[in-house]
């Protein structure tokens, strides 16, 4: 999507911090970390959100999934543990409208979800 700023950092057109990078996923530091540890995995296709994706791809969310996974070992957040999340719509508090999933740790994060 042209004015997708996801698709725009994924192309290299926006300048990011890439932690990892494959044919279909694309993924960087966030610019507002919430924790120490805050890095953002999309695919490269634009879809708006989860349920955009579940609908077109049967694949892709396991591997966005495995690709978090390998980032969080990679990033020393296996032993103490880290949280993935993904916001979905308005009511969700989604604020960029491409399928991410965000990547938090390195801190003990607190237990409430909302």
């Amino acid at each position: 999507m042209a004015d997708c700023i996801f698709c725009k950092i994924a192309a290299g057109e926006i300048p990011s911090s890439k932690v990892y990078e494959d044919e279909r996923v694309y993924a960087f530091k966030d610019i507002n970390p919430q924790a120490p540890v805050h890095i953002l995995v999309t695919p490269k296709e634009h879809m708006a959100n989860v349920l955009e994706c579940a609908e077109r791809e049967d694949d892709l969310l396991g591997h966005l999934m495995k690709v978090a996974s390998r980032i969080a070992k990679e990033q020393g957040l296996a032993e103490n543990g880290f949280r993935l999340v993904t916001n979905c719509g308005k009511h969700g508090a989604q604020s960029v409208n491409h399928l991410h999933i965000h990547i938090l740790g390195g801190r003990q994060l607190g237990e409430q979800m909302a």
